[in-house]
């Protein structure tokens, strides 16, 4: 999960709160001390949601804080990462969706659609169009090709849609 809006960051705030209090409570809780493991295991889920929550928190302050006048190197792992590295993109440029619709020839509604969606909807002209919207530069791009492995078989819509949701 990614933090695309100011709403969205105010809301995740609110919930690390909540998880880091439970957390506390969790701890100081006399009942599960009499079961440590049972505390332990407790603790450690929430803690997991802590931690990831203030990694969303800590993205999204780098991204919206970031001086638009300095280049910025984004990485992704998959292709699937792509649509998250245009929000994040437009996030540090500091454009709003009405800004880089505008500059992509594109309508504000569309850009809101996209992101709202992990740009599923997007023709691959609309996301080119981002692309160079956001003027993002490739510097190192491999793609391996396991050739060894290639796929013999069509694939199905829901595998490919399973793929983009992991």
């Amino acid at each position: 999960m990614m933090i695309k809006t100011e709403k969205q960051y105010h809301s995740t705030q609110e919930w690390l709160h909540k998880f880091e209090h439970t957390v506390s409570e969790i701890e100081n809780n006399e009942n599960l001390k009499s079961d440590p493991l049972r505390q332990k295991l407790y603790r450690d889920s929430y803690q997991s949601q802590v931690d990831e929550l203030r990694e969303q928190i800590t993205e999204y302050e780098t991204l919206t804080t970031h001086d638009p006048k300095t280049p910025l190197i984004l990485k992704i792992q998959d292709i699937n990462e792509l649509p998250l590295l245009l929000i994040k993109a437009r996030m540090a440029a500091k454009l709003s969706q009405k800004e880089l619709a505008d500059l992509a020839g594109l309508d504000e509604a569309q850009i809101q659609e996209y992101e709202e969606k992990d740009y599923e909807t997007a023709s691959f002209i609309d996301v080119m169009a981002v692309f160079d919207a956001l003027d993002i530069n490739v510097q190192k791009g491999e793609f391996l090709l396991p050739l060894d492995k290639l796929r013999r078989t069509p694939i199905t819509k829901e595998e490919l849609l399973g793929k983009t949701k992991n």
